[in-house]
């Protein structure tokens, strides 16, 4: 984590040595330069010291001293940059500010000057030590190249291929599933992978499949082998080499320890090239360990096989793809064989003490499925009394103390521990910084990403915007398992993610020693003496009275019901200020301490009684994020002109109305040269003025827009807005509701739409539908409302190549709607809704293959389910809302000729009335009592309706 740290050092030196260095004077230039120069010189040993601290105390206190003083000198180097970027005015009162300035500059500049002599004299004496450091891990790696800590690694890791079956619990239905991919399937070779994150019994499950009687008599050339993370080619080549030779009874080839690496490669490959095999590549954490092997393993049209076990989703996608293999992805034990587990390990089979029950089901949901933490945790449980509830009750509430300080977890420590330590430079960051947010709590996806820019965090890579680097980020953090997706929309895209209670654990042992977050969710907990991020649970009686904390680069409420007075709880202020978070606290007016936050890149008062922002908001000329969204704020001062680095522009709130239908009510009247601020990226949503469609031209100049959203469009302003929209090549997603229901949007003057669009968003009426919808083949998402058409739209979406979701909200006007055969080929989410006309469905044969949810309300006439229904065989959830009586008896079962069977197949169908109590949910089981269920049957399924919110 020093290496981080150090690369964000450098990367904010490097505008000093651009820019500003000649202007700098005397001490200050010479104390830089040194700084830089020392810095870089112990970069490329930080690696290897961040990787291995856990295992050599001296190199751990090296790394921190290190780490200190890389967050020093940032310190250091900002406060410079606050006194060059100091704004005096204008006029005779600014003239004798920058007089007066001058003068406490000088004074400043000393005294930095000082400052970073003192930390280049820190530098230098741990510069020694670094010396002595490189030079032991040099011999080392001359050496066995191992520590005794990955040794013992190792041995416990050997503890899994040596299990008993009864010792295991929950993979019955998983070993079915490989053993036949492994004898059947095609002659070529073919890699079958398991993934999981660490933990998860991938090994105890390869050897399960691997000692498969079925298996062994398939595969006469078998050999298991062990890849890790930094395993080397030559031993793992000689292994297999004697493996191989041992399975036939052939001897091993004499000389086998002096051949080349291409040596050994030949011989495995020769004495493959005739045999049917199998070859297990147990715990391949990257992809050039399999791209290591691969050549040795020959295609050879015999059915060969390849079991490649990995923590990580990608490595395992790959590797199956290219051979035409198949992926396992390991998933969590149910809860009842958890349950199962647990009692083996902590009763040694016997059932739970019910006296016990509530503790363990709290160590359960701590564990969540983790095969290797209910072992563990189970065999510590096992050493405590069962009549003493308090000793139980201590292991499953202090479960983070206990990972640390029991000898019994270390292994599930280190197991967690490996993952992280495995983690590339500008990932650990990322991934410490999900420990702000509350336990279980669900993280926006599009608020982490814009978090992690604004922390520095995102390296750029050409071609490529930051959001897009933080994109890649996340997707690989959840091919490592490291973060799990908690909520995923029909389209495919992760709305929300959530972090393992375990690796919670984990984390914050880490940013307590690393410093990289303090949490205030309690009383008396010590803060250290220069916080740099802190996050405030419930409360701001957790905040520590009298601390300085100038140093804070980010301040974090979550669910505080206090105001937030800064000034209050911080007096000393926070000038270094990059992040303010204060979504949903109780706050009425904009806080005015943020007009001295320079370099304040990311604030958000979303969720806010907040109804104004005011003109100094010029001031925060860093600033990439203002995030409004559910405020009260419907207008912007002028000076938000000012800020030329603003990325994310979000002003809007929803207006929630009957059958939980959501509309765009509230955007915000944009400004007149909004198209000066060309950084933006998402612009939502503003209010199309009465201006004669001048608001919309100006956006043509806003060519970085990724994602647009316009409200209260007339018809005469549809020209202006197609002009502007051509010109938007990068757009994503629109969104443009009309200015009343009955106001037309005319869209049909865009002759070249933005071919990267993937989602789009038409509330309000249609003459027709826009002729170049059914170009954009990188639709993804469609949702129209109010259309009114007068022909069949059906006609014209069928094709979309990449259509996942679509949603048809009071669209046509006629009475029939036919989706025909071969139309949505990709579909998986329908819903049609308050199309009061419409009187028949139906679906051929081939239509919608792939559709999942289909969802009808509040058809009146109707008359009953879509003939064809039976043939979407791929339908699991079928909802009908409000739907009228007789749409009902011709579902019932008893009735002649009735639908219930068309419908049968499908796991979950419900509908929807209003009661008296508000709305019910009833299983089509319910149909079964007759018509009367709708009056008399309580209902058998509680849960409130309410619509997805689409707009994010």
């Amino acid at each position: 984590m020093a290496e981080s740290a150090v690369k964000f050092l450098l990367d904010k030196l490097a505008p000093f040595f651009k820019h500003d260095l000649q202007l700098l004077r005397g001490g200050v230039r010479e104390e830089i330069v040194y700084l830089r120069r020392e810095l870089e010189r112990m970069t490329a040993f930080l690696r290897i010291a961040d990787a291995s601290e856990e295992s050599d105390e001296e190199l751990k206190v090296w790394v921190k001293q290190l780490r200190d003083i890389a967050h020093d000198s940032e310190d250091v180097l900002d406060e410079f940059t606050l006194l060059q970027a100091h704004d005096h005015g204008e006029g005779l009162y600014g003239s004798i500010q920058r007089l007066s300035c001058c003068i406490k500059n000088t004074k400043a500049r000393y005294r930095i000057a000082s400052e970073l002599q003192g930390i280049n004299l820190r530098i230098r004496k741990i510069s020694e030590v670094h010396k002595r450091l490189r030079h032991k891990f040099n011999m080392a790696e001359q050496g066995s190249g191992s520590t005794s800590a990955g040794n013992t690694w190792g041995d416990h890791r050997g503890d899994a291929l040596l299990l008993e079956k009864t010792d295991i619990v929950g993979i019955d239905k998983p070993i079915k599933q490989l053993v036949g991919w492994l004898v059947k399937g095609g002659s070529g070779r073919e890699v079958v992978s398991v993934a999981g994150m660490g933990g998860m019994g991938k090994t105890t499950l390869a050897k399960q499949v691997y000692d498969a009687a079925e298996v062994k008599k398939h595969f006469k050339v078998r050999a298991w082998i062990t890849v890790t993370q930094s395993f080397k080619l030559g031993e793992l080549l000689k292994d297999m080499v004697e493996q191989l030779h041992n399975a036939i009874r052939r001897p091993i080839p004499q000389g086998i320890n002096n051949m080349t690496n291409n040596h050994l490669k030949t011989i495995i490959k020769d004495f493959l090239q005739k045999r049917r095999y199998l070859i297990v590549l147990d715990d391949v954490w990257h992809l050039y360990g399999w791209d290591a092997v691969k050549y040795a393993l020959p295609n050879n049209t015999s059915g060969s096989r390849v079991i490649l076990t990995t923590r990580n989703a990608e490595v395992a996608s790959a590797t199956s793809l290219e051979s035409g293999g198949k992926a396992y992805n390991l998933e969590p034990l149910p809860q009842l064989e958890s349950w199962e587990l647990l009692c083996k390990k902590a009763f040694q089979g016997k059932s739970c003490p019910p006296h016990l029950e509530e503790i363990c089901s709290y160590v359960l949901k701590k564990c969540e499925g983790m095969p290797l933490a209910i072992v563990a945790v189970g065999g510590v449980l096992s050493t405590k009394d069962e009549r003493r509830t308090d000793e139980w009750d201590m292991v499953g509430h202090s479960l983070g103390a206990e990972i640390e300080g029991n000898d019994k977890l270390w292994h599930l420590k280190k197991v967690l521990s490996l993952s992280f330590n495995d983690l590339p430079y500008y990932l650990k960051s990322c991934f410490l910084y999900l420990s702000i947010f509350p336990e279980d709590y669900l993280i926006e996806h599009m608020r982490l990403v814009r978090l992690w820019m604004a922390e520095g965090f995102i390296e750029p890579k050409e071609g490529k915007t930051l959001e897009d680097v933080a994109e890649d980020y996340l997707n690989e953090l959840l091919n490592r398992g490291m973060i799990q997706a908690a909520d995923t929309t029909s389209d495919r895209r992760v709305k929300n993610f959530r972090v393992h209670d375990l690796f919670r654990e984990i984390i914050t042992s880490k940013i307590r020693d690393q410093n990289f977050a303090t949490i205030a969710k309690e009383q008396n907990v010590p803060w250290p003496d220069k916080a740099r991020r802190l996050s405030i649970y419930n409360t701001l009686q957790y905040v520590q009275k009298n601390r300085c904390v100038s140093q804070l680069r980010s301040l974090f409420m979550f669910r505080v019901a206090e105001k937030p007075l800064l000034q209050k709880y911080f007096p000393g202020g926070f000038r270094l200020l990059n992040v303010l978070d204060l979504q949903n606290v109780p706050l009425n007016v904009f806080p005015v301490e943020v007009v001295n936050l320079f370099f304040l890149k990311y604030l958000s008062l979303k969720g806010t009684k907040v109804k104004t922002i005011p003109r100094f908001i010029g001031k925060l000329q860093n600033l990439e994020t203002l995030d409004l969204k559910h405020s009260l704020v419907t207008e912007l001062p002028v000076e938000i002109l000012k800020l030329h680095h603003l990325r994310h522009l979000l002003v809007y709130r929803y207006e929630f109305v009957p059958y939980g239908v959501i509309h765009i009510k509230y955007g915000f009247k944009v400004l007149a040269k909004i198209g000066i601020l060309t950084s933006l990226q998402n612009l939502c949503f503003i209010k199309a003025n009465e201006d004669g469609g001048a608001i919309l031209r100006e956006l043509r100049k806003l060519v970085q827009l990724r994602r647009l959203g316009i409200v209260q469009m007339r018809k005469q302003d549809g020209k202006a807005l197609c002009s502007s929209i051509e010109k938007l090549t990068k757009l994503c997603s629109l969104s443009i509701t009309s200015l009343e229901e009955i106001e037309i949007i005319d869209l049909q003057h865009l002759s070249s739409p933005p071919l990267l669009l993937q989602r789009l968003y038409l509330r309000g009426r249609l003459e027709t539908l826009p002729h170049w919808i059914p170009f954009l083949h990188s639709l993804v998402r469609l949702y129209l409302k109010r259309s009114r058409l007068k022909d069949d739209p059906l006609i014209f979406l069928q094709y979309l190549p990449n259509l996942l979701h679509l949603e048809l909200c009071q669209v046509f006007e006629g009475d029939t709607l036919c989706f025909e055969a071969g139309g949505f080929m990709k579909l998986k989410y329908l819903c049609i809704d308050e199309s009061e006309e419409l009187r028949c469905l139906e679906v051929q044969l081939g239509a919608m293959p792939s559709v999942k949810t289909l969802r009808i309300r509040l058809c009146k006439s109707l008359e009953k389910v879509p003939s064809g229904i039976e043939h979407l065989i791929k339908l699991k959830v079928l909802e009908f809302f409000d739907m009228p009586e007789t749409f009902i008896k011709a579902l019932l079962p008893h009735e002649k000729d009735n639908d219930y069977w068309k419908v049968a197949h499908i796991p979950e169908v419900y509908f929807t009335y209003r009661k008296e109590c508000g709305w019910e949910v009833y299983p089509l089981e319910s149909l079964s009592g007759g018509e009367d269920f709708l009056h008399d049957q309580p209902s058998s399924v509680m849960k409130s309706y309410e619509r997805e919110i689409h707009w994010k």
